[in-house]
């Protein structure tokens, strides 16, 4: 065999080598990656904490509720003193604080920025910009039985009794006067009480704060001399249906920057009303009962009704009577009377 033989089948048994060898590589796989994939999760958990973080944006005045905050991993050079630790909160003790400063979703919140019940100045900063807090009285027996906490929409009814100008029963009524108001306190608590196994305790009331404008404020003063309050718990879904239909009625405007348009809407959603209002009279739930205000009796002249000028005291004379005309003026005289 010459040389040149020797060398193309000394290179053909060196290339046969090598690709035997990468085909082997490929089939097999190489077992580093998966036991460092094996290690990195447990250094990262190690490398962590979790804290209490926003599950969506918490402007100023927000009432924190489950919903709002929960716990995630958070790398440990990045924790600060003020951010609440899992294992070192109890995240129920949180539920009914108030958003001092705005929280972007999923920032941590810190303790700085969280007012608690009970705190100095604590119902200033559950305020919205431009708002006012009113606290009234409400019948216990139509405040939804205790079921309206901290943070929840209600609108508010009106119920009294329109006496009219004559005799016979008042005009009983009642009507939706504001709607879309946020509560703030009931009976001066602020947070939602649990028991032992964590389950909201419902407790009755007869006085409760809510968030109102400045003209709504003097609205609720008048309404308490005019008759009694009583709540009526909102849908969460009503204030999106009631926002579009105004919308559709051209009452809000919607600008065309898609920002301002979100700020808008929130802004909007958010503010009570007191338009719009819906009423129902006594005669709407029994039909013995009036539909409008009764009027003063009318002057048919008859003996015996209030009018009539031949009886200046308004009442008929028992027994026989005398006319007495004097001119155009007549007056009816018992017998045996003095005229």
């Amino acid at each position: 065999m010459d040389a040149r033989k020797l060398i193309l089948l000394v290179g053909a048994l060196v290339v046969a080598a090598i690709t035997a060898f990468m085909a082997r590589s490929l089939m097999v796989g190489a077992p580093a990656p998966t036991a460092n994939a094996a290690v990195q999760p447990q250094q990262a958990a190690q490398n962590t904490t979790e804290v209490l973080v926003a599950t969506k944006p918490l402007p100023i005045g927000t009432i924190l509720d489950p919903e709002s905050m929960k716990f995630v991993p958070w790398p440990n050079e990045m924790i600060e003193g003020a951010y609440y630790k899992k294992g070192e909160t109890d995240q129920k003790t949180l539920q009914g604080t108030v958003v001092r400063f705005a929280i972007p979703a999923g920032q941590p919140l810190t303790q700085g920025a969280l007012v608690k019940p009970g705190d100095r100045g604590f119902l200033a900063a559950a305020l919205s910009p431009g708002m006012r807090a009113v606290t009234f009285p409400v019948d216990t027996k139509s405040a939804v039985a205790g079921f309206v906490f901290p943070g929840d929409r209600v609108d508010l009814i009106l119920t009294q009794d329109v006496p009219g100008g004559g005799d016979g029963p008042p005009l009983h009524a009642s009507e939706t006067v504001l709607r879309n108001v946020r509560v703030l306190a009931t009976d001066q608590r602020t947070d939602q009480q649990k028991d032992d196994k964590g389950n909201t305790i419902v407790n009755t009331y007869s006085m409760v704060t809510i968030e109102a404008t400045p003209k709504i404020a003097e609205q609720i003063a008048v309404m308490q001399d005019v008759g009694k309050l009583s709540l009526s718990l909102r849908s969460i879904a009503d204030n999106q249906g009631e926002l579009e239909e105004a919308i559709a009625n051209g009452d809000v405007n919607v600008p065309d920057d898609p920002k301002a348009e979100k700020a808008m809407l929130a802004q909007a959603s958010a503010r009570p009303s007191a338009g719009s209002q819906t009423y129902a009279t006594g005669a709407d739930v029994s039909r013995f009962q009036r539909r409008t205000v009764p009027g003063k009796p009318k002057d048919t002249g008859m003996p015996g009704q209030p009018g009539n000028p031949a009886y200046p005291g308004g009442a008929a004379p028992m027994g026989p009577v005398v006319k007495v005309a004097r001119g155009n003026a007549e007056t009816v005289v018992p017998v045996g009377g003095k005229n």
